[in-house]
């Protein structure tokens, strides 16, 4: 097996969100798989270094320059060139298009593509993020010897808007991330002051997340029942039409728990009478994979990759459509026969996924690449 240098910085993000998750997953899982293999992560210069357990044992090394400087330079011309201490290195991965490095002649590159909601959906994201990965997807096109695709989806969207060739790209699902217990979640609910029944949605709250419609639906149905809503995860950007729809008065009780710990996230997980992940778009979907692995019955957006990760195991709906959300959640609610379904279905549908499939076969690319 050749060697692997990988890309890290997104596991020290504030907001790491699926990419420091899949890096964060898929370390311990290629070393695993291939306990012979020679891997190191390298990162940009950090103002305020910290100690990751995901890198212990792995070896790590630091650049000269942060991200700011870094990241544009790569995308636009290729420079500054990497360290000599990576110069051995015969594939080099980077987990995001957001900065593609520069590989040396005969390194071979590897670059993974979550989605392409900064090109479909750009009014989505920051505009300073969106050039970014503009300017790092068209690198990745020109210079990449394989694109890894976290769905067929991604796939699909590679071939038709990024005019990727086929045979360049490798589909590679990711895995539920979120360790399960068996531990009583009661304690966690209270201590977040979490009153059952409740609706649950995880993620990061941003505009793709569709969350004003969830909470239009959600409002509609809490006329009749007794669910709070708990919206669980970080704030990300343009929050402010969201905190303007909960500021309006209305039936039901909403909650945001900000950023939990993985003890408290499982808890909620397993305390929830359903989960809702009304996206706009995804290029998997990691909290429907997690949800369905715990029992949970589930509503999807009928969009992007996420009828593909859940399959039948899930409840659509438009996401597009208020209406068509509030009879999905109405009916998750209310019909225990569905639910009682939809739990089943989704354990046996969320066992498919693994990190040991993930790493085995993200191997088999730097094989094929080196």
């Amino acid at each position: 097996m050749t060697s692997v240098a990988l890309l890290a910085d997104q596991l020290f993000a504030t907001v790491p969100g699926g990419t420091g998750t899949y890096v964060r997953e898929l370390l311990p899982a290629l070393r695993a798989a291939d306990p012979t293999l020679d891997l190191t992560v390298f990162h940009a210069r950090q103002e305020r270094p910290v100690p990751l357990a995901e890198l212990d044992g792995i070896p790590r090394i630091e650049l000269a320059r942060g991200i700011r400087a870094l990241y544009p330079s790569w995308n636009l011309v290729g420079r500054p060139a990497l360290p000599p201490s990576l110069a051995g290195a015969g594939v080099l991965h980077a987990p995001s298009p957001v900065a593609i490095p520069p590989a040396r002649q005969g390194q071979r590159l590897v670059v993974t593509v979550h989605d392409l909601a900064f090109r479909l959906y750009p009014s989505l994201f920051p505009p300073a993020w969106r050039a970014m990965y503009r300017t790092g997807l068209r690198r990745a096109v020109r210079h990449a010897d394989a694109i890894v695709a976290i769905s067929r989806h991604t796939a699909h969207d590679l071939a038709r808007h990024a005019a990727v060739e086929p045979a360049r790209i490798h589909v590679i699902p990711l895995a539920a991330s979120l360790s399960e217990t068996v531990e009583d979640p009661e304690p966690a609910l209270e201590r977040l002051k979490v009153p059952r029944p409740y609706l649950l949605f995880v993620g990061t709250l941003e505009p793709r997340k569709n969350l004003v419609r969830l909470v239009r639906a959600y409002r509609r149905v809490a006329v009749r029942l007794p669910h709070t809503l708990v919206l669980a995860g970080p704030a990300g950007w343009r929050t402010q039409r969201l905190h303007r729809e909960l500021s309006l008065r209305g039936p039901g009780r909403i909650l945001l728990t900000g950023r939990v710990s993985a003890a408290d996230l499982d808890a909620l997980y397993r305390g929830a009478a359903a989960f809702c992940y009304p996206s706009l778009y995804e290029g998997f979907g990691l909290p429907v994979v997690e949800a369905m692995a715990r029992g949970v019955p589930t509503v999807i957006a009928d969009a992007s990759s996420l009828p593909e990760v859940a399959g039948d195991a899930a409840l659509r709906a438009n996401p597009r459509s208020v209406r068509s959300l509030t009879g999905a959640l109405e009916r998750i609610l209310t019909d225990r026969d569905e639910a009682d379904r939809l739990a089943e279905a989704g354990r046996e549908r969320a066992s498919l996924f693994s990190w040991e499939q993930t790493a085995r076969m993200t191997l088999r690319v730097y094989e094929g690449a080196s």
